[in-house]
């Protein structure tokens, strides 16, 4: 048991001499420190964000003093010094990591520490010392440090999408090597194209956040003295390389309007970063100039020439298309719209997340890797963050939802502690569901689109039925996931695609079937009811058959199966597809 001590003192000269008079530790010893703006209940707007720094040093005292000589530092008020008999520098460095990364996602601060790579890194004891996290926690929580609970924290988006993350080697990795090939093509003048692949999970919206930050912070740095020489990204830290950034233009480009919303939260409390670098694919083709960097996340989403929401969207396209290659080209796609409109590009996609027909096709996006993978531009992260039951679940459930014929028997597999299960009775689901979220929060239902959404024009009727179970749609359309009602109402992959939840039950409806004979997953047409799901495209003269939708629909589910952190639960309409699953995922059998 670790018995680590928590001192409060004010930010100033003498209160500092004073604490390291007290204790030669204080000057000699791994110690790990948070500095607070305070909060100022008199000011004008109570929502102003408060700034925050969290440190380490084996010289506390002397840092302090640094700090007090800042000038950027100059308004805090607070000092909150963590010590402890055991610490070590791999202790404070952990502890800063998620101080940093806690601090972030509480929603009241400004954190104001660089972004200049931590790692998740393993060291002697780490379970053990993480343990105590904890405790220090809730002692800076009692000092008003922070304003929520860990659950309410670690289940939030600012959490999940702050760029204050510790990253996986992958990730780190593929962050190093591009930032230095970017660096490099500015000063040669040279524009080029990158890819970053990987399945659910593998922090692809992490990396593209993260590496926005990075590049804001080395562009922007005053001072050298709040690096750490031995961080992972320290090296790009310089004048030459703060100068090439000078006056570079920076945007994100989301596909999904709920997505892109939870973002745009982060870059609100993030320095340096601003919503409005958060946009839309049609924001980028209306855009004045060109951008020297387009990131896109989810760029499976992208859309090619397809009826658009509104018409207004369809005029759009249109104009923006012949302002950028002087004619109304059909042939053009959202993804010729970015190459056109940047210098460098960094497509971060997911080729078996397309889920509607007006998704860019795999006869654009194949191309596009391949030649990344020739350029030596291509990085694909394998490390899976999200789901507990390791790297191989995304896989497996791609596996079950393959909607090629069965050639071979398959089997199932085993994910130990991970809370994987097939339910006969959807109630039951929805019990577990709502057992679960008692216990840790951020658990949800959701469905293909098999039901009419009824409920949109008549809040009383009810969506989904089955047997005596009434749902409903989700009511709106952003943020749903943490919105108030979430819990009672069921969200679709336009509301989910790109979030995590602790756990999802997921309903199949009877869009997806299985057809005993054939011994093959089918699909029911006149089920599936997102229009824009399955409509055809004149304007490319396209018509997409039966199989062509079920490769949309088998992959959507393949996406709601694998949002939960914890746990997936899952319940089919169909009775075949029910017994089907049964060889692949443990079964629940329906209370009576």
């Amino acid at each position: 048991m670790m018995y680590s001590k928590v001192t409060r003192l004010e930010f100033s000269r003498g209160a500092v001499t004073t604490w390291k008079s007290d204790d030669e530790k204080h000057a000699n010893w791994p110690v790990v420190y948070v500095l607070d703006g305070g909060y100022d209940s008199t000011q004008a707007n109570p929502n102003r964000l408060r700034d925050i720094y969290v440190g380490e040093s084996l010289n506390a005292a002397r840092r302090l003093r640094q700090h007090l000589d800042t000038p950027d530092k100059q308004h805090l008020k607070n000092i909150h010094v963590i010590i402890d008999e055991k610490f070590n520098k791999s202790v404070c460095l952990d502890l800063e990591s998620y101080l940093i990364k806690m601090l972030a996602g509480d929603g009241a601060n400004r954190v104001l520490n660089l972004n200049n790579g931590i790692t998740e890194s393993k060291y002697y004891q780490r379970e053990m010392y993480r343990e105590s996290f904890r405790n220090i926690f809730e002692r800076l929580k009692a000092d008003g440090v922070f304003t929520r609970t860990i659950s309410e924290i670690e289940n939030s988006d600012l959490f999940k999408l702050s760029p204050f993350k510790a990253l996986t080697e992958d990730q780190a990795t593929s962050i190093e090597e591009i930032i230095k090939g970017f660096l490099v093509d500015i000063e040669r003048g040279a524009k080029n194209t990158i890819v970053i692949q990987g399945d659910p999970g593998t922090g692809k919206t992490v990396v593209a956040i993260y590496m926005i930050k990075l590049l804001v912070d080395i562009k922007t740095y005053a001072s050298l003295d709040d690096l750490d020489s031995d961080s992972r990204f320290s090296k790009f830290f310089t004048e030459i390389n703060q100068r090439l950034l000078q006056d570079k233009r920076i945007g994100l480009v989301v596909p999904q309007q709920s997505l892109r919303e939870s973002i745009k939260k982060v870059f609100r409390k993030t320095p340096g970063l601003n919503p409005s670098m958060v946009m839309t694919p049609f924001d980028v083709g209306e855009a004045d100039g060109v951008f020297d960097l387009i990131l896109v996340d989810e760029a499976h989403r992208l859309n090619q020439r397809a009826n658009q929401p509104s018409g207004v969207l369809n005029a759009k396209f249109a104009t923006i298309t012949k302002k950028l290659f002087g004619s109304d080209d059909t042939s053009k796609t959202q993804l010729d719209w970015i190459q056109m409109k940047s210098k460098y590009q960094i497509f971060l996609l997911d080729t078996a997340q397309s889920v509607r027909p007006a998704d860019l096709p795999l006869e654009l996006l194949s191309p596009l890797v391949a030649h990344t993978r020739a350029s030596g531009r291509h990085f694909q992260l394998r490390t899976q963050m999200r789901v507990q039951a390791g790297s191989d679940f995304v896989s497996y459930v791609r596996w079950i939802l393959n909607p090629h014929p069965l050639s071979i028997s398959r089997v199932g597999q085993d994910f130990g502690a991970y809370d994987f299960r097939l339910f006969d009775s959807v109630a039951h689901m929805r019990d577990e569901i709502f057992r679960r979220n008692d216990q840790v929060g951020l658990s949800r239902m959701v469905a293909g689109y098999a039901w009419k959404w009824k409920s949109k024009n008549n809040k009383s009727e009810f969506d989904i039925e089955i047997g005596r179970t009434q749902l409903r749609w989700n009511v709106v359309t952003t943020d749903w996931i943490t919105s108030r009602n979430a819990l009672e109402e069921v969200g679709s992959i336009h509301t989910v695609q790109g979030y995590d939840l602790n756990y999802v039950g997921v309903i199949i409806g009877l869009d997806l079937r299985f057809d005993p004979e054939q011994s093959r997953l089918v699909i029911d047409r006149n089920s599936y009811f997102d229009k824009k799901g399955k409509e055809n495209s004149p304007t490319l003269g396209k018509t997409y058959s039966n199989d062509d939708l079920l490769r949309f629909i088998t992959q959507i589910y393949a996406v709601l199966m694998t949002r939960g952190i914890r746990g997936t639960y899952v319940y089919a309409c169909d009775p075949s597809l029910r017994e089907y699953l049964k060889a692949f995922i443990p079964s629940v059998p329906e209370i009576v």
